[in-house]
């Protein structure tokens, strides 16, 4: 009989990866709830902060990491929140630009202090050298997964 392969220990981690991904964003959820917001709503807010404002709809589905369909709705969501506004491109008018408002500002300054609060409460107990090792492998093996796709 042939000794298990390292199949099952792979899968574990996986498994265990997802499942922190999904806690993380249930506990985010949980804390930017009051705030009106939803892991979709809060991550495209963010998003569009750090990239500098005023990206093209295609540009921000890309950062995220999502089909341009499945953003539509959200920012149709946030626009009804008055957190973000819509126009057409100057230089191409099919490209739609999505900006901050002063309000979608605002709300980002309060996300922050409660993304720091669930951040803080997430790692409690993790010194700050095994955070740093655990974000650089997580990095390795995104980096792994890319190289993988685009051999």
């Amino acid at each position: 009989m042939n000794p298990p392969s390292n199949t099952f220990k792979d899968l574990s981690l996986a498994e265990q990866l997802g499942r922190v991904s999904r806690l993380w964003k249930m506990t985010a959820d949980r804390e930017l709830a009051p705030l009106g917001l939803t892991y979709p709503r809060w991550t495209a807010l963010l998003k569009l902060q750090r990239l500098g404002d005023n990206l093209s709809q295609k540009q921000l589905a890309e950062a995220l990491e999502i089909e341009l369909a499945s953003l539509m709705r959200t920012l149709k969501q946030l626009e009804e929140q008055s957190l973000i506004k819509r126009h057409s491109c100057a230089h191409d008018k099919r490209a739609r630009i999505v900006s901050l408002t002063d309000a979608g500002k605002s709300l980002i300054a309060q996300m922050e202090a409660h993304i720091l609060k669930v951040r803080r409460r997430l790692l409690n107990h993790i010194d700050e050298n095994d955070q740093k090792k655990l974000g650089a492998m997580l990095e390795q093996i995104a980096l792994n997964a890319l190289e993988f796709e685009n051999p």
